[in-house]
């Protein structure tokens, strides 16, 4: 195992997401999932694996946006890593951390011909500074760096960096959301810094536990998983000024810990990745009043603060098949869950892929045109593996 400390900062961190409390008694939680009377079966098949190794982690995966065969890896340590997907998953480039200032890549976005890389380790003790980078991969077999940007004066790394028209969006962990304007890609520029309030959902704090790493955003609204601290509704409409216009938390999980990793939304539903505790639905019509319609929580979470440790489960990344209704979960040591959310105030378990007991286990899920790419992780706490790339997985309901 050469990363021993992957993960191990999340005792210290609880690093999992958390949301507002408001109606708790309309909500309805699933602990014993079972999939609807007559519903259409998924079927998942393996296709294809790409295996890296544990000092280039793959922590993520996404298909190229504009349909071209080729597949954009955040491979750590390795920089950005780009596969072909036409036949077998063949390397043909790589932006190594050389070009990157140094700084880990931990996740990716894309719009048109320029990927966002969310630069930064925030894993164990080789904690680096948030950044990001730019990239043309207008032609991606010659990626080029556009540019890169990082702050040397904090600490903490990125989780994710998301974008809309000419602002992108990066969860610098415990260093808040940073807005940027990207008009000019080779020279991003800083826009605002917002951290929010840290006294919420519990009182006395540990501002280690309250890192942005996950985030949505809706119009001019970004809806920000902060770890520790909840669900933050993020009103962006002056980029300059950005303020908060609501919050949420599951109030069952006061006192315990409790990590909302990451979001996405469909309507006025917001669907939350929260580690150990699986996947709460909550109402987002009324952004300064965030309702919870249900909480899919098959590991029992909240029995014990030290459930998990040992909970088959830890959701991370969370994609959704709109036209499907179905939401696709990367669940560390049992791999991938889906439930279907066809009623999002009833969420049913669809299928599982993978299971406990393969020594294995997931970071990151993204998906397209009915493909899974389902990234592994090595870790140690709190679930074991030492396996770490991409696999690609169909999938269909018959």
């Amino acid at each position: 195992m050469k990363h021993p400390s992957f993960l191990l900062n999340r005792i210290f961190q609880a690093s999992l997401p958390i949301f507002l409390l408001i109606t708790f008694l309309s909500c309805k939680k699933i602990t014993n999932p079972a999939p609807p009377a007559g519903d259409l079966k998924l079927e998942i098949s393996e296709e294809r694996s790409l295996q890296s190794t544990c000092s280039e982690m793959f922590l993520t995966a996404h298909a190229d946006q504009t349909g071209r065969p080729y597949l954009y890896v955040a491979a750590k340590e390795g920089g950005l890593k780009i596969f072909a997907l036409s036949g077998s998953l063949i390397p043909v480039a790589q932006i190594p951390i050389s070009q990157l200032n140094g700084l880990h890549v931990m996740n990716i976005s894309q719009s048109g011909n320029d990927l966002y890389l969310a630069l930064g380790n925030h894993f164990g003790t080789a904690i680096q500074a948030p950044g990001l980078a730019i990239i043309d991969v207008t032609d991606p077999l010659n990626p080029l760096v556009r540019s890169t940007w990082q702050d040397i004066s904090q600490t903490g790394g990125t989780g994710i960096i998301e974008t809309q028209g000419n602002f992108a969006y990066l969860g610098a962990m415990g260093n808040g959301m940073i807005i940027f304007d990207i008009s000019n890609k080779a020279a991003p520029r800083v826009l605002s810094v917002f951290k929010p309030d840290l006294n919420f959902p519990d009182p006395n704090p540990d501002p280690k536990k309250y890192n942005a790493r996950g985030l949505a955003i809706l119009g001019d609204l970004v809806y920000l998983c902060f770890d520790a601290g909840g669900l933050r509704v993020i009103n962006i409409a002056d980029k300059v000024h950005p303020f908060e216009a609501g919050r949420y938390a599951n109030p069952q999980m006061n006192g315990k810990p409790r990590a909302y990793n990451n979001v996405v939304i469909d309507g006025m539903t917001a669907y939350l990745a929260v580690d150990y505790c699986g996947m709460e639905a909550v109402d987002i019509s009324r952004p300064s009043s965030i309702n919870l319609l249900s909480w899919w929580n098959p590991w029992n979470c909240q029995a014990s603060p030290m459930n998990w440790f040992s909970s088959n489960g830890h959701t991370n990344e969370i994609v959704m098949d709109r036209e499907k209704h179905l939401l696709f979960m990367a669940s560390g040591k049992s791999d991938l869950q889906v439930v279907n959310v066809s009623d999002p105030a009833k969420p049913q378990f669809s299928k599982e892929y993978g299971g406990v007991n393969n020594q294995v286990g997931t970071w990151g899920v993204s998906i397209r045109d009915n493909k899974i790419y389902l990234a592994y992780v090595c870790s140690v706490i709190p679930f074991s593996s030492n396996w770490t790339g991409v696999k690609v997985l169909g999938y269909a309901l018959r």
